[in-house]
């Protein structure tokens, strides 16, 4: 469904993403980790044009996404960010249905998705339609950045570490709630994470980048247990050793 054939992004002083190549399938949870500066949220950002690479092609569904407009581009696909991004003068209703409004849907069918949306992400519509993002915990700002990325029945997300802001109980139950509706919607999901204990829970497919190249890809029991360097050896160190170290303060090793 989505192809990047040798993609560079090269900057006046640095090359931000080298000859990258990666295929993406349809209804795939595709993560990108690595440190910061590796290249993984400018190549998200190459995906909707939000930047355009220097050199390559990226194709969606066969076609190469220069061929559309790219605010038109953008519409078909959900983005959220680490900070929801919700404007802070419109009501949760109101930021759900932005996108709906700009496509020109009618009011009641504005209305009828918002209401779906808000119980898709488990905000009772009642309670929250009408409350300004200000009035919101970060967990359910982040879950209204969520259900207006899907107002426009989008088949594919990007996720720039979404939930990197939230505190780790409001983190563990939004991450699991999102990799549910992308499995009951049938989602495309290409999320960027530096946090390798979230890729391994939540991706089919996991891409371990370093200097603007993808030193790996592989399933999450795959990078786990084949490690093709020292690079992708210690980012799998890191959740392992703290599994280990909180079994011993339980006393759950033998």
């Amino acid at each position: 469904m989505i192809e990047f054939v040798d993609v560079t992004k090269t900057y006046a002083t640095a090359t931000a993403v080298a000859g990258l190549s990666l295929s993406i399938s349809k209804t795939e949870f595709f993560v990108l980790i690595g440190p910061s500066g590796c290249g993984k949220t400018t190549t998200l950002n190459m995906l909707n044009r939000l930047v355009e690479p220097t050199s390559g092609t990226i194709l969606v569904d066969g076609a190469d996404i220069r061929s559309e407009e790219p605010a038109r581009l953008r519409r078909r696909m959900g983005y959220v960010f680490q900070e929801a991004g919700l404007f802070p003068h419109m009501t949760v209703a109101e930021n759900v249905g932005v996108t709906p409004r700009l496509l020109n849907w009618q009011p009641s069918d504005i209305a009828t998705r918002v209401m779906e949306l808000l119980e898709l992400v488990r905000l009772d519509p009642a309670a929250f339609r009408d409350r300004l993002p200000r009035e919101l915990s970060g967990g359910q700002r982040q879950r209204v950045a969520l259900a207006r990325a899907l107002a426009a029945r989008p088949r594919i997300m990007l996720l720039d570490e979404p939930f990197g802001a939230l505190d780790p109980l409001t983190r563990d139950e939004v991450a699991d709630d999102y990799r549910a509706i992308h499995d009951e919607l049938g989602l495309t999901t290409v999320m960027v994470t530096h946090d390798m204990t979230e890729a391994l829970l939540l991706a089919d497919r996991i891409g371990a980048m370093r200097a603007g190249g993808l030193v790996q890809v592989a399933k999450p029991a795959t990078l786990v247990a084949h490690p093709e360097n020292e690079f992708v050896a210690r980012m799998i160190e890191t959740p392992m050793r703290r599994a280990e170290r909180l079994s011993a303060a339980l006393g759950l090793k033998s």
